[in-house]
């Protein structure tokens, strides 16, 4: 229980840490965009600055800039349906209701996306039931949305999180996954234990989630660099997450096939050898590794080096049908592997030592 509860308060300190930077842009672009809508637009309760500056520095992974512009336009386009229909029809329930219909059905007709359409009718819901009455024109909100949109922007340009941070931990998660699954059907091998294999491939099916995270992240780490100028020296680290970005999603497909044919392999009459599970387990160092250098902002090559010394190993003999899928597979992610480290394709491919032509008919 106490390991538990240790595992927990790491757990969750660990995502307040990745949380800070959004937590310092929120509070301190807040406070900006209200003095700026009081002290330069004459505005005395100019709500919609700071509610615009969270909704900007919270927007999740993925086209920051585009969403950014939808989201500055959703909310000032809701401030200006919700005001005018308030002003002519009041507040109440059904007056609510009538505003969402009107304000979302415009927004849908100008841009599908979703959270276009959201924002707007959020934000012709504050001004339908939070502010109604008060003596502040449509387009004073409208000024104060805007307003808060651009320092929202400014606030994350000039207190950015680290965009090599944000790659690395995803990577890393993408990474830990593909050993986890080597290491459990290694484990399988060993034991002769098709729930260990079972588990392998379970886990091997989680990991589509992470990949799209994973390319999420990289979008929003290459945005960073481009809107803050304190982050652009970080494009040459980000360029090698980028390089192992498809190797390694590659990678983990191939992973849960591996799972998958080991599983199977189990059940026939003669099971995987234990070099095969052996082998499993130095690629998986090797990915670990691959982390580890490329979290440290270092060329690859001790994980590339470990990865070709697998590579250029003697293959086992003599193996069932699904054993020989197992190896093609175990060759393919470490080939994958080596793309992530920056080999080129075909210099990965010629690093595999050459498989005989029995085993290549089983394989095949």
């Amino acid at each position: 229980m106490r390991t538990w509860l240790s595992d927990q308060v790491k757990t969750r300190l660990g995502t307040f840490g990745h949380q800070v930077p959004a937590i310092v842009q929120s509070a301190v672009g807040s406070a900006v965009a209200w003095i700026v809508a009081v002290q330069a637009l004459g505005h005395a309760h100019p709500l919609f600055a700071p509610i615009s500056v969270m909704i900007c520095v919270g927007v999740g992974l993925g086209n920051r800039l585009r969403r950014v512009a939808e989201l500055v336009v959703g909310v000032t386009l809701g401030v200006g349906i919700g005001d005018l229909l308030v002003s002519w029809i009041g507040s109440g329930p059904w007056q609510m209701a009538l505003v969402i219909v009107l304000a979302m059905g415009v927004a849908g007709l100008l841009n599908s996306g979703e959270l276009f359409v959201t924002q707007v009718g959020s934000s012709a819901v504050l001004v339908a039931m939070l502010v109604p009455g008060e003596d502040v024109g449509g387009l004073d909100r409208m000024a104060d949305a805007l307003t808060g949109g651009v320092v929202g922007l400014i606030a994350v340009a000039l207190l950015p999180a680290s965009p090599v941070a944000i790659a690395g931990r995803h990577l890393s998660q993408l990474l830990d996954a593909l050993s986890t699954v080597l290491e459990r059907a290694a484990d399988a091998i060993d034991q002769r234990d098709a729930d260990l294999a079972a588990e392998a491939l379970e886990k091997g099916r989680t990991t589509q989630s992470l990949v799209e995270e994973f390319t999420a992240a990289l979008v929003n780490s290459k945005e960073i660099t481009m809107i803050s100028p304190l982050r652009r020296h970080h494009r040459a680290r980000l360029a090698r997450y980028e390089t192992a970005a498809l190797p390694v999603d590659l990678a983990l497909r191939n992973a849960r096939v591996l799972a998958r044919r080991t599983l199977a392999a189990l059940g026939e009459p003669g099971p995987p050898p234990r070099a095969l599970a052996e082998s499993m387990r130095e690629v998986s160092e090797a990915a670990l590794l691959l982390q580890l250098e490329l979290n440290a902002g270092r060329e690859p090559m001790l994980a590339r080096q470990a990865l070709l010394a697998v590579a250029a190993r003697e293959r086992p003999a003599n193996l069932g049908f699904s054993a020989n899928v197992t190896l093609a597979q175990l060759r393919s992610i470490a080939v994958d592997l080596l793309q992530a480290t920056g080999m080129g394709h075909d210099e990965a491919t010629a690093a595999l030592t050459p498989l005989t032509e029995n085993q290549r008919r089983r394989a095949g």
